[in-house]
């Protein structure tokens, strides 16, 4: 069975991703691949770092939220968008929803950094306050949505969220392409894992033996445990991590039709090595990074990937980092 056969077969395919990059356009920054010869000589390969940070609202989730918003019909925008996000995802739908002269609603844990909360009511949403390890958020904003007559914008199970995430893959395999360069490694974080499956619809497509690979956190390693074991398993429950982006309990149902086929494998790295990498990242490359945009970056400097010699690009997710934890990371 061929690649293009196998993907036919999944939720989205790269023609939704096409799609999904001209609804985009007007609206999104294409973010650029980057290199850095102090990288590159540090771990013994040539290195490509895609910098989501510097995308609208400060991560890949501007992509996957403004496809799906657009995507509502012109008669059913009137009762809003509803959303359940610790912050990334959040503004993303906010920014979207503003754009399109929309109400927005966004469900977030009460402990999500202050900023990630500030910037999202900055874009005229509405926040409304959950406590992550108690309460149902998706049964809260089902109930808002439904009161109000509004549009429940998930995370990442959705076709069109993981089309417009993809949009990032398909930038990398444009850019790679270029350059006259093939990917032989592409790692992305994931927390649903609704950009990973975007990006690696976009990257298999053109590049069938690139390894998809997917970084997490030591204490939220759903991914990995479930590529193992071959179906869908949650992470232990009593884990916690500074990567407050990447805190979902088991990897989405949709996404993981998409990730169980194409990824490769998964890595994990510890809060002290994430820590290093936004440090690393800050001192050495100039770059903001967040905790959980960084992870895979981590996972490199751990020496948990087998690089040398070989062509990786690393996605950077999101640079919406609260001040008081980012100084104390790079002081």
């Amino acid at each position: 069975m061929t690649e293009t056969i196998a993907q036919q077969e999944l939720p989205i395919g790269p023609a939704d991703i096409d799609a999904a990059a001209r609804v985009i356009a007007p609206f999104a920054i294409r973010t650029p691949l980057l290199s850095f010869p102090v990288l590159n000589e540090r771990v013994g390969a040539k290195i490509f770092l895609k910098p989501e940070m510097l995308q609208r609202t400060g991560s890949f989730k501007f992509r996957g939220a403004f496809n799906k918003v657009a995507s509502i019909p012109q008669d059913k925008r009137a009762g809003g968008v509803v959303a359940f996000s610790s912050g990334n995802h959040a503004q993303g739908v906010a920014a979207a929803a503003k754009i399109l002269d929309m109400q927005a609603t966004i469900v977030m844990p009460a402990d999500a950094p202050l900023s990630k909360r500030e910037r999202t009511k900055s874009y005229g949403a509405e926040v409304v306050l959950y406590d992550r390890y108690n309460d149902d958020r998706e049964a809260i904003s089902r109930g808002i949505a439904e009161k109000r007559g509004a549009t429940l914008v998930r995370p990442y199970d959705d076709p069109f969220v993981i089309a417009g995430q993809g949009t990032a893959g398909r930038e990398i395999a444009e850019d790679m392409a270029a350059l006259g360069l093939s990917p032989d490694i592409v790692v992305a974080p994931a927390s649903g894992g609704g950009l990973i499956a975007g990006v690696a619809t976009a990257i298999k497509a053109r590049y069938p033996q690139a390894q998809i690979v997917v970084a997490e956190p030591e204490a939220f390693d759903d991914h990995g445990l479930s590529l193992t074991a071959g179906h869908r398993e949650p992470h232990a429950p009593a884990g916690r991590t500074i990567c407050d982006a990447l805190m979902a309990l088991i990897p989405g149902e949709m996404t993981f039709a998409i990730n169980s086929k194409l990824l490769a494998r998964g890595v994990t790295a510890s809060d002290k090595e994430v820590g290093a990498a936004v440090a690393f990242a800050y001192r050495e490359l100039k770059l903001v990074v967040e905790p959980g945009g960084a992870v895979g970056l981590a996972a490199l400097l751990a020496g948990r990937l087998d690089v040398a010699g070989k062509n990786v690009v690393i996605v950077l997710s999101g640079g919406n980092v609260d001040a008081d934890l980012f100084s104390e990371l790079v002081a």
